[in-house]
């Protein structure tokens, strides 16, 4: 089953954000499809089923973003 979630993420400020962001949660197990926006601070991410938030979490946060919570 396929999911689609969508989270807020705080200090992207520009496409470089966005591609570590991206490039961050794409390596994520079951993640098909990652899109950033930096103006609006949300992250689209699509995969093979539901994330562990605690995980998407970590990984915003350890590539030096705030992760805020699901948008």
């Amino acid at each position: 089953m396929s999911t689609t979630a969508v989270f807020t993420v705080a200090g992207m400020s520009c496409g470089h954000c966005e591609r570590t962001v991206s490039a961050g949660l794409a390596a994520l197990p079951g993640v098909t499809d990652v899109s950033a926006d930096a103006p609006s601070g949300l992250v689209t991410v699509s995969s093979a089923g539901p994330l562990d938030e605690a995980v998407v979490r970590g990984t915003v946060d350890g590539a030096g973003f705030t992760f805020v919570g699901r948008a």
